[in-house]
């Protein structure tokens, strides 16, 4: 890419989260069955799970460190815990319910990275990856998604 059509952290975020969706569109036709890739367990309902808290997560981060505080950590190890609710049927109105609140939080971050500055972004206050790292992070979400796979 050349620099006048190098991503942006938003389009980062925002990318990831139509690829999420895009995989999504085809897991109500899982089986059931869960996958198994770098020893954990993957469902679509624990894709989505996994998705959506890291982008809140980080964006407690982030807001957190804009306003001068310490972030909350995360306690909980997620990834290596699934529920009976991961295990559920996905559902065509579980899927809509997905895609309603991955958008909105891909817009939420979408306006945020996008009111920063390329300083803000690059020299972020506090202590723990620059805003342009975290949203390149965050667009690694896509390994949930790709557990999972494409179940047309």
């Amino acid at each position: 890419m050349t620099e006048s059509t190098r991503e942006t952290p938003a389009q980062a975020v925002t990318g990831m989260v139509d690829h999420v969706l895009a995989l999504a569109a085809t897991w109500t036709n899982w089986d059931g069955k869960p996958a198994h890739v770098d020893d954990r367990v993957h469902t679509p309902h624990k894709a989505m799970r996994r998705v959506a808290d890291h982008l809140v997560d980080h964006l407690a981060e982030l807001e957190a460190r804009l306003a001068g505080e310490e972030p909350q950590p995360d306690r909980w190890h997620a990834s290596t815990v699934t529920t009976e609710a991961d295990l559920a049927p996905f559902t065509r109105e579980d899927l809509d319910e997905a895609r309603s609140r991955l958008v909105r939080l891909a817009r939420i971050w979408a306006n945020r990275l996008d009111a920063l500055t390329d300083e803000q972004l690059d020299r972020s206050p506090g202590e723990g990856w620059s805003f342009r790292e975290l949203a390149l992070h965050l667009k690694g979400l896509t390994y949930y998604a790709d557990s999972v796979g494409d179940l047309s």
